[in-house]
């Protein structure tokens, strides 16, 4: 399927919904309004309060702070993330000694951490990073771990063969392997990089899509509910597609996905 089909297809499903939703939101069928707008409001309203934040400027400072706060948890969770579950792959001792802590830190409610982080770290950005931190570092942990344990024997034997010391296996084998699927965990973080720090702006900020989500939930803002929630998905697919480019760049040994195929 060429890309411009893809995205006219998904651009479809997008369109498909929000004509939909306008009409169960505004039109009575069989003498009732399926979806009231008190409670679900429409996509023109909603359409109109985002234009309107971006018109009038207001939506900046708030999407700023989310941004920094959620690249901030992203970069940091992603980095420690990598870094221990690659020590732990290549150790399986301290692997075998940390493993229930680690389950049992992971189990741990990130809900219940954020008052948590906002007591120890304040209400700056601080504690939103911390607890996006929490969200990320798990996720890449456990694929970089799986990724350098699935290592193929048979690779890893071919490169000692050859002579290969354990410094040039890392680089060259263990490495590809853990990069590989990293990047697939890197998509999944870029969400939950951005879902902690607006879970921590929510529950105490003064600023950010969090906050504006908050307020507008305040004074029963259905469509600045709304509006908020489209913003922060439109956010997160910029950062994806920021992911994706960087991923093409740093795998660019890896196959396309159905190359060779008659």
């Amino acid at each position: 399927m060429s890309r411009l089909r893809l995205l006219s297809l998904q651009l479809l499903v997008a369109i498909v919904a929000l004509v939909l939703w306008q009409f169960f939101a505004t039109v009575s069928v069989f003498g009732k309004v399926w979806l009231p707008p008190f409670f679900f409001s429409n996509p023109v309203d909603v359409g109109t309060q985002v234009v309107a934040w971006f018109a009038s400027g207001v939506i900046w400072k708030h999407l700023l702070i989310t941004l920094w706060e959620s690249i901030l948890a992203f970069v940091i969770g992603s980095a420690m993330g990598a870094a221990v579950g690659f020590w732990f792959a290549r150790q399986p001792r301290v692997a075998a000694v940390f493993d229930p802590y680690v389950k049992m830190v992971n189990a741990l409610p990130r809900v219940v951490l954020a008052p948590i982080f906002t007591l120890w770290l304040g209400l700056g950005i601080w504690s939103k990073v911390a607890l996006g931190v929490t969200l990320v570092f798990f996720i890449v942990f456990f694929n970089v771990y799986q990724g350098v344990k699935e290592v193929s024997t048979t690779v890893r034997d071919n490169a000692r063969m050859l002579g290969m010391s354990e410094r040039q296996l890392t680089r060259h084998v263990y490495f590809p392997s853990a990069l590989s699927w990293m990047f697939s965990s890197l998509h999944t973080s870029v969400g939950f990089a951005v879902v902690g720090a607006v879970v921590g702006e929510y529950l105490g900020s003064a600023a950010g899509l969090g906050y504006l989500i908050q307020q507008a939930e305040g004074v029963f803002d259905v469509a600045g509910v709304f509006a908020g929630m489209f913003v922060l998905s439109a956010f997160v697919i910029l950062i994806d597609v920021g992911v994706t480019l960087v991923e093409r760049r740093l795998l660019v040994w890896r196959p396309v996905a159905g190359e060779g195929r008659g």
